[in-house]
């Protein structure tokens, strides 16, 4: 037997780890109060034309809190779909990039407080994901029903294009080369 002297190093290429990301499609909600689950709607819609994203996973949430922690600590990224109640005009679409649970709109819908809580929890374990939120206005949680309005039920393909940009600005992130060092950043 020879003894082996020296072995090889192989380089991997280096890839912007942003690439390989996993991404969670999080849909809140109340199923149950009409409009103020549009977020369930979105996915239970997605999940059934299998119009998934490539490289992403869609969840129902329901009403967030604790339950969604574990979700939270596998997904590098989640994008959460929901209601809010933000004065403007119904039907309009947002989408921020929440660092912490002051980041989030005051009136997001009823569940506000858990996820709250739950990222404050992330935030303390030191496991928060990026985390984008995509929200739909809606006029009021008066309304019961499984059913949404026709003013926000026509606006449901624009909120999945807008959630389907959001997923492939995340999977291709826009590549910049640093001045100083010409590295790939």
């Amino acid at each position: 037997m020879i003894p082996m002297t020296g072995y090889f190093v192989l380089k991997q290429p280096r890839v912007p780890h942003l690439m390989t990301r996993r991404i969670l499609i999080l849909g809140i909600g109340n199923y149950l109060m009409g409009d103020e689950g549009v977020g369930v709607h979105l996915v239970r819609n997605m999940q059934a034309d299998q119009s998934i994203p490539a490289g992403a996973d869609v969840l129902e949430g329901g009403t967030g809190g604790f339950h969604l922690l574990e979700y939270f600590e596998q997904y590098s990224t989640v994008i959460m779909i929901d209601a809010a109640l933000d004065n403007k005009p119904v039907g309009s679409i947002s989408v921020v990039r929440p660092r912490f649970a002051a980041d989030f709109p005051r009136a997001m819908s009823t569940h506000d407080i858990g996820m709250r809580d739950l990222v404050n929890a992330l935030q303390l374990l030191g496991k928060m994901p990026d985390v984008w939120l995509v929200t739909m206005s809606i006029e009021s949680l008066q309304q019961q029903g499984i059913v949404l309005t026709p003013a926000i039920a026509a606006r449901l393909p624009e909120l999945e294009a807008v959630v389907r940009e959001t997923v492939y600005s995340v999977r291709i992130p826009q590549l910049s080369f640093s001045q100083e060092t010409s590295e790939l950043v």
